[in-house]
């Protein structure tokens, strides 16, 4: 399978890109580091995409186990660069730690298993139907706390996800940090407003900015998903394109202001 990623920081001024994305044969990633809170997160979300097991994460008790066994490394160097940058971010680094969801696809035998903890999100769309699938339950949850990956802190089995697609011709399959994936279920949603009227009326409902995106995306006179996808889908591996695109997106109020990642496998 043919593997490609992407990943443009936020367009504000000085800042660095907090997200990671990983591409290889039979498997993609992104993980989403958080700056909001804790150190260090753009090393960390890289550091789990370089340590990502490369058979299929399938329960919790594995991902546990793969993160005891990376963490402590990590934590020793960022240890390290804290205490250099004085005492402030030392104490913080040791309150708080490092920060990052993660949404990984690994290729099996007739299915291709996908893992995340937090609001990234792994995806299968089916060309010939049309019919999108997402590991998240829908777009209310985005406005929910994700859970995150700490370098130090115990896993919560809830923040845990797991699945599968299957494997067949005409499949896509993508994982993407939580803007672009609020983005893509929310046009898919607006595409077949009859079908999903509920959810899209529930996320509105609950006000705040991405309501304001739905609002806009409903306004919309028409909406091809399929149009939709193949944008981003095209922009993959041209930064220029994708970052053009998605400023455009911004001026039409339908995606939020964030770093963007996001991997394909097809």
């Amino acid at each position: 399978m043919k593997s490609r990623c992407i990943s443009i920081v936020k367009p504000e001024p000085n800042t660095i890109n907090e997200d990671a994305v990983l591409a290889r044969a039979g498997c993609i990633a992104v993980a989403d580091g958080a700056g909001g809170g804790g150190m260090f997160a753009e090393r960390w979300s890289s550091y789990l995409l370089d340590h990502l097991p490369a058979e299929p994460v399938t329960s919790f008790e594995q991902l546990d186990r793969w993160i005891d066994g990376i963490w402590e490394p990590f934590y020793n160097d960022c240890e390290k660069m804290a205490r250099a940058m004085g005492g402030m971010v030392l104490s913080k680094f040791y309150d708080e730690g490092s920060f990052s969801t993660l949404a990984a696809m690994w290729h099996g035998e007739g299915c291709v298993h996908w893992t995340t903890y937090g609001d990234s999100v792994a995806f299968c769309y089916d060309r010939r139907t049309g019919s999108l699938q997402y590991s998240i339950s829908g777009l209310t949850q985005f406005n929910e706390p994700p859970y995150l990956i700490s370098c130090k802190d115990s896993l919560q089995d809830k923040g845990f996800a797991h699945g599968s697609f299957t494997h067949a011709a005409g499949h896509v399959y993508f994982v993407a940090t939580d803007a672009l994936a609020h983005y893509i279920i929310m046009m898919y949603m607006v595409s077949r407003k009859e079908q999903f009227q509920s959810q899209l009326n529930e996320a509105m409902e609950a006000h705040g900015k991405n309501a304001t995106f739905i609002k806009s995306a409903m306004a919309m006179p028409h909406v091809s998903f399929t149009k939709v996808l193949a944008k981003l889908l095209n922009c993959v591996g041209h930064k220029t394109n994708f970052g053009n695109h998605l400023a455009g997106l911004r001026r039409r109020r339908l995606i939020a202001i964030d770093d963007y990642s996001m991997a394909t496998m097809s």
